[in-house]
């Protein structure tokens, strides 16, 4: 990943007030695309839709964006779905993205054929009162063409906002991996590596606890966790950490197989153990070589806080190697890759 510049804004929007709530607090506004924008390699973020945020300071809201988008070429290209708010033209705080490379206007392994979409999650909270500029923004580069397009559809394009404030609400994020991974803190799982690992739960690393709101009976927990293929090759697995022998080739079809599942641990009154695991199935990712990069999805709308237990959770996501190349866990490059958020209710 490099760090991108912003262009003007460019996208006629529609507003829908009171859309049905992601077990927020409370409901959601939700800002569709009217008319296609286009985005081109070269051109950094290019700002889909967005909606402006008038927040006192400490206030948070979660942010959703999903950028579904077609493209004028059968060629393989990297496409990015990016979160982020402005306050003026200055980025505030981290962004957060969804990755998977666009397989080409011929594709039929997208629920509509020729067209990737991706989510993305952001909780965004107002360092100083104000007014913030956020959005959804669209990017995409290919080492093997320059003479392509990619374009948001309209209508299947949006980005949603918590309409009140998330209080207490908490933000965890895995740490520095860089696109070529050979960052200290990448993780791999598979042939030559860990069967398997937790995410923002590792062996060495801070593990966050978060304190549910004085009076809270039910939290939301969400995460979004990327993914990335080590296939024979490519330059995004560190050689010294994943070797080229224990990679399979690239061909038609070749994949890496994976299976996560979302934890939210209730802790004990000391905050020492865990007293209620919140999980959510177990469920099979399949990340073709073709696309390098996947997103996965999850979320646990409500958990019910336990009076039994204490009042602090801890989120991991367990993830699994099945089959395949070994397979990159990503983490902060100029862009959050793998995040997680738990919301009071």
């Amino acid at each position: 990943m490099r760090t991108l510049v912003l262009p003007a804004f460019t996208a006629l929007m529609i507003l829908i007030s009171g859309a049905a709530a992601h077990a927020d607090q409370g409901p959601v506004d939700r800002v569709t695309l009217a008319e296609e924008v286009s985005f081109v390699p070269g051109a950094g973020l290019t700002r889909i839709v967005g909606t402006t945020l008038t927040l006192a300071a400490g206030e948070s809201r979660h942010l959703r964006g999903r950028l579904q988008a077609k493209s004028d070429t059968e060629n393989i290209v990297a496409m990015n779905a990016t979160i982020r708010c402005l306050s003026g033209s200055t980025q505030v705080g981290v962004s957060s993205s969804a990755s998977r490379n666009h397989e080409g206007s011929d594709t039929e392994s997208y629920s509509v054929d020729g067209q990737l979409p991706l989510t993305a999650d952001l909780l965004f909270t107002a360092p100083t009162a104000g007014s913030y500029q956020c959005g959804l923004y669209g990017v995409t580069a290919s080492s093997s063409t320059t003479g392509y397009t990619l374009t948001a559809v309209p209508g299947s394009t949006w980005v949603e906002a918590s309409r009140s404030d998330q209080p207490g609400a908490h933000w965890w994020q895995n740490p520095v991996c860089n696109s070529t991974g050979t960052s200290s803190t990448c993780s791999y799982i598979g042939p030559g590596q860990p069967a398997s690992a937790f995410v923002f739960y590792e062996p060495g690393l801070p593990h966050d606890q978060w304190t549910v709101g004085a009076g809270t009976t039910a939290v939301q927990a969400l995460a979004n966790v990327t993914l990335t293929t080590c296939y024979r090759l490519t330059a995004s697995c560190s050689p010294s950490q994943v070797p080229e022998a224990v990679r399979l080739p690239r061909g038609p079809g070749s994949k890496s197989v994976v299976r996560l599942r979302l934890e939210a641990l209730q802790m004990n009154a000391a905050g020492s153990h865990t007293c209620e695991n919140n999980a959510t199935t177990l469920t099979t990712a399949t990340i073709l070589d073709d696309a390098h990069h996947y997103t996965a999805n999850l979320s646990l709308p409500r958990i019910p806080v336990l009076s039994t237990c204490g009042r602090k959770f801890m989120l991991r996501v367990y993830v699994e190697y099945v089959s395949g190349s070994p397979v990159k866990i990503d983490g902060l490059q100029s862009t959050s890759l793998t995040n997680g958020m738990m919301l009071n209710l």
